[in-house]
């Protein structure tokens, strides 16, 4: 595991909104122009406080190829995290049930999480391992309840789930942009991308958990560098957070819906102020943090996202296609697309063992199309 660095932002919150939660409102700052395929946005300087002061050796961009299919017939798969024994839990949004594929594509149910409310974008959605599972056993989970959006963490034992205790709750929950993502950091704390469930002002309600990046120890209390004493907000200014991966140096890359212009993807600050609802995209704006990539939407809605020797690979939804975004030193460098239209809407991407990536598609999410085996789990290879 590589060291987490931290990069520091000065935070500012915008003194009185006029823009309104209504999801037909424009935000009052656009970003400019894209080109075609996508844009680089300039990136902030460097903190002194990364953990190297030079870039890692570049490496080839591989080539990214369609693979065999690991598993079909899912009920919208959403989050998916690999075990030990190179199996893979994934959890389905609708249905809160969590099964394990294995490597030759067998899928077996090893359990349903309780309390699970299924509704538009809501319902069983990320899923993390513990880092310690091989003593622990701890499998998280982000999920929206009658009331909230809460993480929970289970024991597997016997391959089977057993009760959820609570992380986090209090997250607020909605029909849309319930954000979902979990991920440990490389010093084994957990991240949790939170969206703001089309009420637009609480992305930057420093008291809200909507349209966050949170920062949590495993047990769910507050870690002591925190831009926030006492909270668990790390950043804010979110729109919808569905992508969360750390690259070599152990920095936090996040991917974000747009609403009509752009999408994003964002290098993580600490305490960090991305600019959602006054900014979309670029707002060239010291208060606001710009994005290192935009998409047009419909080229785009980024959801999950990996890195694999510090590429970014993006899974897109509405642009039914994979983005390769290599990092190279503080930068971002030219988004190319991959897979365009071959599998429809695409939802998660995870390394997997073999070096390749797992990728789930979500044709069955009520804005597809479905094909015959939908959805799927399908390998992508990674080729120099």
């Amino acid at each position: 595991m590589t060291r987490r660095s931290q990069r520091s932002a000065a935070w500012m919150l915008a003194s009185a909104l006029a823009v309104t939660g209504c999801a037909g409102d424009r935000p009052t700052l656009v970003g400019p122009a894209s080109s075609p395929a996508a844009s680089s946005a300039s990136a902030p300087a460097s903190s002194a406080a990364a953990t190297s002061s030079s870039s890692p050796t570049a490496r080839p961009v591989p080539r990214v190829a369609l693979g065999a299919t690991v598993a079909t017939g899912l009920a919208v798969p959403w989050g998916m995290a690999f075990l030990p024994d190179r199996s893979a839990l994934v959890a389905q949004r609708d249905n809160a049930q969590v099964v394990a594929v294995a490597p030759d594509g067998a899928v077996t149910q090893v359990g349903t999480v309780p309390g699970v409310q299924h509704g538009g974008e809501g319902g069983l959605l990320g899923l993390a391992v513990s880092p310690t599972f091989v003593s622990d056993r701890l499998v998280y989970a982000y999920l929206t309840t009658d009331r909230d959006n809460r993480v929970v963490r289970m024991r597997l034992d016997g391959g089977r789930l057993g009760p959820a205790d609570l992380v986090i709750g209090g997250i607020p929950r909605g029909t849309i942009h319930n954000g979902g993502r979990l991920v440990f950091g490389p010093d084994g704390t957990l991240w949790i991308g939170t969206g703001e469930t089309g009420d637009r002002p609480l992305a930057q309600d420093r008291s809200s958990l909507a349209g966050k990046i949170l920062h949590v120890r495993p047990d769910g209390g507050i870690p002591g560098d925190n831009p926030f004493p006492g909270s668990p907000v790390w950043s804010l200014g979110h729109r919808n957070v569905q992508g969360l991966a750390f690259d070599s140096r152990g920095r936090l890359w996040a991917s974000e819906f747009g609403s009509q212009f752009f999408d994003e993807l964002n290098l993580i600050e600490r305490g960090g102020n991305y600019g959602w609802p006054v900014v979309e995209g670029a707002g060239g704006d010291r208060r606001w943090i710009d994005p290192q990539v935009t998409w047009k939407t419909p080229e785009a809605s980024p959801s999950g996202i990996a890195i694999v020797d510090d590429v970014v690979y993006v899974a897109s939804l509405r642009g039914s296609r994979l983005w390769q975004v290599p990092v190279r030193g503080e930068r971002a460098g030219a988004p190319k697309a991959w897979l365009i239209g071959t599998l429809g809407r695409l939802r998660t991407v995870e390394p997997a063992p073999d070096g390749g990536l797992w990728v789930t598609t979500s044709n069955r999410d009520g804005r597809g199309d479905p094909r015959p085996d939908d959805d799927r789990i399908v390998r992508v290879t990674l080729t120099p």
